[in-house]
């Protein structure tokens, strides 16, 4: 069964993404990845396509209390419904 995640990473540099959208398997690696940048610009990332600099993870995203301790980050699960919609968002363009 998915599972579903939503990150901010505070003070991201220049050019790299502020927003994460995971879709993890059972085993917590990335399936699929909507990322947003600073100019407000999407990335995604599947095993079938990506876009701009998005990736999938290589490693097992970690529990989220292990990220949720780390300052520079808020996380928190989503729905299904909510990932669609930014998947959908990303994908479209």
């Amino acid at each position: 069964m998915s599972s579903y995640i939503y990150s901010k990473w505070h003070n991201s540099p220049e050019n790299y993404p502020v927003e994460f959208y995971s879709e993890l398997n059972n085993d917590r690696f990335e399936t699929r990845k909507v990322e947003i940048f600073k100019d407000g610009s999407l990335g995604f990332a599947s095993q079938k396509a990506s876009s701009k600099t998005t990736k999938l993870g290589i490693a097992a995203v970690p529990p989220l209390n292990e990220i949720a301790n780390q300052a520079e980050f808020d996380i928190k699960t989503i729905t299904p419904q909510q990932f669609e919609a930014k998947w959908k968002e990303a994908t479209e363009k």
